[in-house]
């Protein structure tokens, strides 16, 4: 959006984009979501002739709502602008830009429920035991997806865990999440040994008299990226013969479910996952519920 000649909106605008990456530290890529929805929207009101805060109206979100349901826009996208929309105008009430908040006219569309895909136990077991330690890379591999199981630390949080916030003997990670949040997840037995044994015979080598802050680095002794880690799960996988469908979070889905399955509480798990919101876990007891039907649909005589 242009800064020549800024409407008193477009000042609130940039003002909330500040917000979101020093107090509210978000991703870069929610942030790039966040600004790319709001260009449309300031634009739309500014061919609306609406250029300040004061003048935006409920009957303006309820147009603009008209608008983007003209777009073709799927669900799930129409639901992301709306959220969008939300938090902004939340900023600008608590920043006495307007009096009130005009999105309470705003209806998000209902999402289909997406349960995250979980591995068999019997798979992860066969993924960990089958992932050779041949060599440094091998090694490392190893450490990774059985750490990742132990604490469902999501892929973004293993590829930038220092290694400072790993504590072998008292048996548990302290790892940075969305929003700088910590949290503290403890580990089994088998991922310490695993990440011992990495630290002990594999980093050194791998780092090639580089030093780094991250606990787990590429073949050329960098960080490694989620593509990285993507192809290093896969190229496992296939040789440990799991078919099951895979995605980056699947181990993180998968030790959730299998905690849950094995009678765990919801909130300890929420606490464990870093999410701030139950009902976020609580998608998970879906998954159960669906294992569970499967289940009696295949073993039961009238299932």
């Amino acid at each position: 959006m242009k800064r020549v000649g800024e409407t008193e909106l477009e000042k609130w605008f940039g003002r909330f984009l500040v917000y979101l990456k020093t107090e509210r530290s978000l991703a870069p890529s929610t942030i790039d979501s966040y600004t790319q929805d709001l260009e449309r929207y300031i634009l739309w009101l500014d061919a609306a002739g609406v250029k300040t805060a004061a003048r935006i109206e409920r009957t303006h979100l309820r147009n603009y709502a008209d608008h983007l349901g003209e777009s073709d826009l799927v669900a799930r996208s129409l639901a992301r602008r709306f959220s969008s929309l939300r938090m902004f105008h939340r900023y600008l009430v608590e920043h006495s830009a307007i009096s009130h908040d005009p999105t309470s006219v705003l209806l998000s569309p209902r999402l289909p429920l997406r349960l995250p895909h979980a591995l068999p136990f019997h798979d992860v077991e066969q993924l960990l035991e089958a992932t050779e330690t041949d060599g440094p890379l091998g090694i490392r591999d190893k450490a990774m997806l059985e750490l990742l199981y132990a604490t469902g630390m999501r892929v973004s949080e293993l590829i930038t865990f220092p290694i400072r916030g790993f504590f072998a003997r008292e048996g548990y990670v302290r790892c940075i999440g969305k929003g700088s949040k910590e949290r503290i997840i403890p580990v089994g037995k088998r991922a310490i040994k695993e990440v011992k044994r990495y630290m002990d015979e594999a980093r050194w080598k791998l780092l090639r008299g580089q030093r780094h802050d991250v606990l787990f680095v590429n073949h050329r002794g960098g960080p490694l990226s989620r593509m990285g880690f993507w192809k290093i799960l896969k190229k496992r996988a296939i040789a440990a013969g799991v078919t099951a469908p895979l995605s980056p979070h699947t181990l993180r889905h998968s030790f959730a479910t299998h905690l849950l399955e094995g009678g765990a509480n919801l909130r300890d798990v929420q606490e464990m996952l870093g999410h701030s919101d139950l009902s976020t876990t609580q998608i998970y007891t879906s998954v159960d519920r669906t294992y569970l039907k499967e289940i009696h649909n295949q073993f039961h005589p009238r299932g």
